[in-house]
């Protein structure tokens, strides 16, 4: 397998988090995934416009991220992604490895496919469970999301981690996150995506980026990769999963 390293974003000047939150917050937003081989980076990257920054805390352009997805017993969370119903969401922790920063995060779809993302700054000791305060705020926005859900039962049914590096691509305040070594692990077993990197796109609602542009260029075509729904359809084949059947080829080991 390739190796990434920071050399591979060195042509970017760096952004801190705060200027990047500022200038390309989008809490609501339209995302597009790619997966691709790591040793197409290089050529992509090539594509992205020499203006584009990448965010950098302590000289650090790489950070480990772990998360705990949330579910009903009856998966109800996941069947509404796997089934494209229109009302779906996901309820999750997320862990920034580095500095132990912690957020439960509800996750909605709105009008027209797009993304809404709430956030509640969360106990690092808690992070595999839902308080009674993350259940109450969880039930607040999904309500206001319209989603019907009893989150009473909810338990963590699946664990992701990966590195992140992530751009700011200035002329459309967009960003563009790139995903590296990606690991699920549920009850029934473990996957490690080795040999792909998950590229994601986050625009204001229904626009594009030069790098999608260049990436359709490339012959990449977004796919329907949610890390909650594909790993878990991998992990547990007898799930429905129709929606994720082009990602099943790939060699994940």
């Amino acid at each position: 397998m390739k190796v990434i390293t920071e050399d591979s974003f060195a042509v970017f000047a760096p952004i801190g988090l705060d200027e990047l939150d500022d200038r390309s917050g989008l809490q609501t937003r339209t995302e597009r995934k790619y997966v691709v081989p790591v040793e197409e980076l290089e050529s992509i990257l090539d594509a992205v416009d020499r203006e584009a920054r990448v965010l950098e805390i302590g000289g650090r352009r790489r950070f480990g991220y772990e998360s705990t997805y949330f579910d009903t017993p009856q998966l109800t969370s996941y069947l509404a992604t796997a089934q494209g119903r229109r009302r779906r969401f996901k309820l999750r922790t997320r862990v920034y490895a580095d500095t132990g920063e912690c957020w439960f995060e509800v996750k909605t779809k709105g009008r027209r496919g797009i993304t809404v993302k709430h956030r509640l700054p969360y106990s690092l000791e808690h992070h595999e469970t839902v308080t009674a305060a993350a259940r109450s705020f969880a039930d607040r926005q999904l309500k206001e999301a319209s989603v019907d859900v009893d989150t009473s039962s909810l338990s963590p049914t699946l664990r992701t981690s990966y590195d992140r590096t992530t751009l700011l691509l200035p002329a459309s305040g967009s960003r563009v996150t790139v995903d590296r070594d990606l690991r699920w692990e549920a009850a029934s077993g473990r996957l490690w995506v080795g040999d792909y990197l998950v590229l994601e796109t986050k625009t204001t609602p229904g626009a594009d980026t030069d790098l999608d542009r260049a990436l359709w260029s490339l012959g990449h075509r977004p796919v329907r990769l949610s890390k909650y729904g594909t790993g878990l359809s991998l992990l547990w084949p007898e799930l429905p999963g129709n929606k994720w059947h082009r990602l099943r080829h790939l060699d994940f080991s």
